[in-house]
C-alpha cells in the first residue's frame, strides 16, 4: 500500500521544493502540481471550469505516480530481500504529493466563491496518510503564475488551510522556518508517522 503524504499551503511557501527534498531523502517519488503546467500552457486567465479541469488533471497525475510507485515497489519486493532488514522508512512505499483537492477547494472558493461538487466528492472519497502544511514565513518569490504577493492574502489562505486540517481526521504537521528547518521538521513528521 502506497503511503501518500500531501504537501499543501499558500503559493510561494516551498511546497514543490519540500516535495522534491523529501523524495530525495527517502529515495521515493514525488508527484508535481498539475496546475503549473496547465497554466503555463493555457495562460493565467483561468475560469471556474478550468479549475475543474485542473483538479481532474491533478488526480490523474497522482494516480499515474501512484501506479509508478506500486510498479517500482513490486519489482523491489520480487527480489529476495527480508523487509525487516530495510529501514522503517523503506518498509512501505511513499509518494509525496504537491497539492490535493483541499487546495482546489480553497482555490475555487477564494477566487470564485464556490466549489465544484466533483472536488468536494473527491475530498470525501480519497484517503491520505499525512499532511504537511507549509507556513508563509518564507519570502514571497515572484513568478509568472503567482497571484498573491500581499502577505495579508497569503496569511489568510494559510489559516483557511489550517482550519481545514484541524477539522479532518488525517494527521498533519505545520512546516515553517527556512528551507533547511522545513526539511528537518518535515522529516521528523514523516518519521513520527511511519513509526
Amino acid at each position: 500500500m502506497v503511503k501518500k503524504i500531501i504537501i499543501l499551503g499558500p503559493e510561494s511557501t516551498g511546497k514543490s521544493t519540500l516535495c522534491e527534498q523529501l523524495a530525495q531523502h527517502y529515495h521515493m517519488q514525488w508527484c508535481p502540481e498539475f496546475a503549473r503546467e496547465y497554466l503555463l500552457t493555457n495562460g493565467t486567465d483561468y475560469s471556474f471550469d478550468d479549475l475543474l479541469t485542473i483538479a481532474k488533471g491533478q488526480l490523474a497525475l497522482e494516480d499515474e505516480y501512484t501506479g509508478m510507485v506500486k510498479s517500482q515497489w513490486s519489482n523491489v519486493e520480487g527480489v529476495n530481500i527480508n523487509p525487516h532488514t530495510l529501514s522503517s522508512s523503506r518498509r512501505d512505499p511513499m509518494l509525496f504529493v504537491d497539492t490535493d483537492m483541499y487546495v482546489m477547494k480553497v482555490w475555487c472558493e477564494y477566487v470564485f466563491g464556490r466549489c465544484h461538487p466533483y472536488i468536494l466528492d473527491q475530498i470525501v472519497a480519497r484517503r491520505y496518510d499525512l499532511y504537511l502544511l507549509c507556513n508563509t514565513d518564507l519570502p514571497w518569490v515572484k513568478d509568472e503564475l503567482r497571484e498573491y504577493p500581499d502577505e495579508k492574502n497569503r496569511v489568510e489562505l494559510f489559516h483557511i488551510y489550517k482550519d481545514l486540517l484541524i477539522n479532518q481526521q488525517t494527521p498533519w504537521a505545520e512546516i515553517s522556518g527556512n528551507y533547511e528547518e522545513r526539511l528537518v521538521t518535515a522529516i521528523n513528521a514523516v518519521e513520527e508517522f511511519i513509526r
